[in-house]
């Protein structure tokens, strides 16, 4: 889980991928025979195969949910955020935050108008984003002579194991991404070609997929992604979409995409021969690389293999181990079979 830590303890925003992309390149570097990075900052990385075998594109996100700095008061020195990716407020109440800027790193507080003070209005109002700011403890001067309009900010939070789980910030997708990289170095006997694409921009609308896909061309795209795991108290059953410990979700619909069914049909049977825990995903609401993939050039079979996360895009995202080991079993497994399919509908 080492890798995984350092994943996800990484820092990038949409657009401001590039330490998760060093982390990328260092790990599939001597494991795939090309790689490479385009104008968007996506890592493109060929795993040839044995034989004339399909293209078949890997994609899993490395960009998390931030802010960029988009007001310094002039008086205090308090900073005004603009998201980029969406922040339930709720969850960023007191919360510490690293604001990355050209001198260094600055820890920094988010805070708002006490409770002590507010009028019974106030009270009754959901928490909005306008009523945050982020205090950095600094003087006004100091503030600005460090910090710029556009730098950007991500929340500050430790990878720790809580029993059979790992949590933290950006677990959305790093998780994805650790899936993928495992995945592709499992994979010994494979005919097709693989592209291990780490894409940028996904938060703000599949914009890395979308370029990366048009270039690879894919036969076959399988995203890896986080999904919902309602399955907590106050939660219908029929609400939980996945469940944690039940083993990786094989997505069949979500708001971007409905999965080649062919290809769910394939991960199913791969998964019971090889006895992987699995569960099928509907996901009401919001979407994958699977969305961009699917509708580039000619149109692509596609499907994203999902990792059940709890208390997504929160700073304490919580995943399964055995989860996350079988999404790695089964894409390593896909991938070596991956060549026998006809996924035309």
């Amino acid at each position: 889980m080492e890798l995984l830590k350092k994943l996800c303890e990484a820092h990038g925003v949409p657009g401001r991928e590039e330490a998760v992309r060093e982390l990328v390149v260092s790990e599939l570097r001597g494991v795939c025979d090309e790689i490479r990075t385009d104008a968007l900052g996506n890592v493109i990385a060929l795993k040839r195969g044995s034989g004339r075998g399909p293209k078949v594109m890997l994609a899993a996100h490395m960009d998390e949910i931030g802010f960029l700095v988009s007001h310094i008061d002039e008086k205090t020195g308090f900073l005004r955020i603009d998201p980029v990716g969406g922040f339930d407020p709720r969850v960023l109440m007191a919360q510490r935050v690293i604001v990355h800027t050209e001198s260094g790193d600055l820890i920094g507080i988010i805070g708002s108008k006490p409770p002590h003070i507010l009028t019974e209005e106030e009270r009754k109002k959901p928490i909005e984003l306008k009523d945050l700011f982020i205090d950095l403890g600094l003087p006004a001067d100091e503030v600005k002579n460090r910090v710029s309009i556009g730098d950007f900010v991500t929340l500050q939070q430790d990878f720790t194991e809580v029993g059979n789980l790992v949590s933290c910030k950006a677990l959305d997708d790093r998780v994805g991404v650790y899936v993928m990289i495992e995945a592709v170095k499992r994979a010994k006997k494979h005919v097709c070609d693989i592209y291990a694409v780490a894409t940028t921009q996904e938060e703000v609308g599949v914009r890395g997929a979308r370029v990366s896909s048009f270039n690879v061309a894919p036969d076959i795209g399988v995203a890896l992604d986080v999904t919902v795991a309602s399955d907590v108290p106050g939660v219908g059953e029929h609400e939980h979409v996945t469940k944690l410990g039940a083993g990786v979700a094989i997505k069949i619909k979500d708001s971007l995409s409905i999965s080649n069914p062919k290809l769910v049909r394939t991960m199913r049977q791969i998964a019971e021969q090889k006895k992987i825990k699995y569960q099928l995903e509907i996901l009401p609401r919001g979407g994958t690389d699977a969305g961009a993939i699917q509708m580039t050039r000619e149109g692509v079979a596609a499907i994203t293999l999902s990792i059940p996360t709890r208390y997504l895009h929160s700073v304490v995202e919580a995943a399964h181990k055995d989860d996350i080991q079988a999404a790695i079993d089964l894409l390593a497994a896909f991938l070596e079979v991956a060549h026998e399919g006809d996924y035309s509908l």
